[in-house]
């Protein structure tokens, strides 16, 4: 999944990206909340960290702007404002969740996978089942027949993304956009090799395979 931090703190900003994608996420970073608008012009994310105190747009006025846009992609407010009047209105404003200064990686990590879950009606539990195969969301793993698939880290990443989006064809921008961080400038033909390798781990060359191509267009899962 894709994550945008947009922190003005530069150390703490680039230590949560850092750890972040220890744990399978796409992460990019912007440090004041207009450059954060910028990222958002070109690209999709699936949920924004926000701070609150930052400059030429604060964390209040970026939420505003967010949802009078119409976007949806939820926001985790990471702030040390603390105060419940504080709360209250970025909540208000449209925030889904409010993290406050200090605080453990691990609360962060699980308040990233529930807003996850209910950012999707389709995952309403920490796995997806696709037939015989299970993507586990918290443990970052997929299993077939019960039985660990060893998956690298960005082969788990393009397949959780599509699982997670079932029946919607995937382009390979589309893809590489989510796995990976807005400045990649690798090779072209990555998703290709990568849908490849996973297709030869789950599916034993079986002409059935569970990732179907459409040709011209991507790549799709069906339940």
């Amino acid at each position: 999944m894709k994550l945008l931090i947009v922190e003005d703190e530069r150390d703490l900003n680039l230590s949560l990206a850092k750890l972040l994608k220890t744990h399978s996420y796409s992460v990019d970073s912007a440090f004041d909340g207009k450059e954060g608008m910028d990222f958002l012009a070109v690209s999709d994310y699936d949920v924004i960290i926000l701070d609150i105190m930052m400059p030429k747009m604060d964390g209040y006025a970026f939420i505003q702007e967010l949802r009078h846009s119409g976007s949806k992609i939820p926001v985790l407010v990471l702030t040390a404002k603390d105060t419940v009047e504080d709360k209250i209105t970025g909540l208000d404003l449209g925030a889904d969740d409010y993290l406050v200064k200090p605080f453990e990686f691990g609360e962060l990590l699980a308040r990233l996978r529930a807003m996850l879950r209910r950012d999707n009606r389709e995952v309403l539990t920490s796995t997806i089942q696709l037939g015989s195969v299970t993507v586990d969301l918290a443990g970052h793993h997929v299993s077939k027949n019960g039985q660990a698939v060893d998956l690298t880290a960005k082969e788990y990443e393009v397949m959780e993304f599509l699982a997670r989006n079932p029946g919607v064809v995937m382009s390979r921008d589309k893809i590489r956009e989510h796995v990976w961080d807005y400045d990649y400038e690798g090779d072209s033909n990555i998703i290709d090799v990568l849908i490849k390798n996973i297709r030869r781990k789950l599916d034993e060359n079986s002409k059935d395979s569970l990732i179907q191509t459409k040709r011209g267009l991507g790549y799709v899962i069906y339940k």
